[in-house]
């Protein structure tokens, strides 16, 4: 697990181009995981857990992400005790034919890191509870 302290993300180029075509310049960002472990997750079931990431946009900042992630972009970028563990040194996000993997030194953690950018509404524990099991 990662010093919450001190954590980093390189974005490489190919990434930071994704980034800068879906994501306002001065927004809130999340690393949040994508398994259905909170609000802004869409996907769920055992299968998921600690490996799907999403980049979330926000406008203002969730209390919960409370953790800063130094980025060589300059983004307001943020995770969350939560994700800490599921992540380890050397974390590099990168990008292939527009399709986002998110890796660290030991190796690929999600190969599909997605963009959500209509994070304007949290789920509800109801529509949560709704998704937990519908993909796996």
């Amino acid at each position: 697990m990662l010093d919450k302290n001190n954590v980093q993300l390189k974005i490489k180029e190919p990434a930071q181009k994704l980034i800068k075509s879906k994501i306002k310049p001065n927004s809130i960002v999340l690393l949040a995981l994508n398994d259905g472990s909170n609000a802004y997750s869409k996907l769920g079931g055992t299968c998921t857990i600690g490996a799907n990431f999403q980049l979330v946009v926000l406008t203002e900042k969730d209390p919960h992400y409370d953790v800063k992630i130094k980025n060589n972009m300059g983004l307001d970028l943020y995770t969350s005790n939560d994700e800490l563990q599921f992540l380890e040194n050397g974390l590099v996000l990168n990008a292939r034919d527009a399709v986002m993997s998110l890796s660290s030194d030991e190796g690929i953690i999600d190969g599909a890191v997605t963009i959500n950018t209509d994070s304007s509404q949290k789920l509800t524990k109801s529509e949560m509870k709704n998704l937990g099991g519908k993909i796996c």
